[in-house]
C-alpha cells in the first residue's frame, strides 16, 4: 500500500492552479458574450415577459436601439441596470 503525504506547499500550489483555472473559465465566458441582445434573448436572460420588457423601455430603465424593426439591448446596459437594482 502506497502512502502519499500532502504538504501545505502542495495544497497552496493546488489552490493557485485551481484559482487560475477558474479565472480562465470566466474570461472565456465573458469573451463569448454578445455585445447586443435581441428582445427574446433579454426576456430569456432576465426571465421576464414582453410587457415587463416594454415597461423597462418606456420608463427609461433599459435603453435600446432600433435597427429596422428589431430592438437591440446593450449587454453593458443590462448589467448596469441589474447592478443598480441590487
Amino acid at each position: 500500500m502506497e502512502v502519499n503525504i500532502i504538504t501545505k506547499e502542495d495544497l497552496q500550489e493546488f489552490k493557485s492552479e485551481l484559482l487560475e483555472d477558474i479565472k480562465n473559465l470566466f474570461s472565456i465566458k465573458i469573451s463569448e458574450q454578445k455585445l447586443w441582445l435581441r428582445s427574446s434573448e433579454v426576456k430569456e436572460l432576465l426571465k421576464i415577459s414582453t410587457g415587463t420588457l416594454q415597461n423597462l423601455r418606456v420608463s427609461g430603465t433599459l435603453s435600446y436601439t432600433r435597427v429596422g424593426g428589431t430592438l437591440y439591448y446593450s449587454n453593458k446596459d443590462i448589467e448596469k441596470m441589474l447592478n443598480s437594482k441590487g
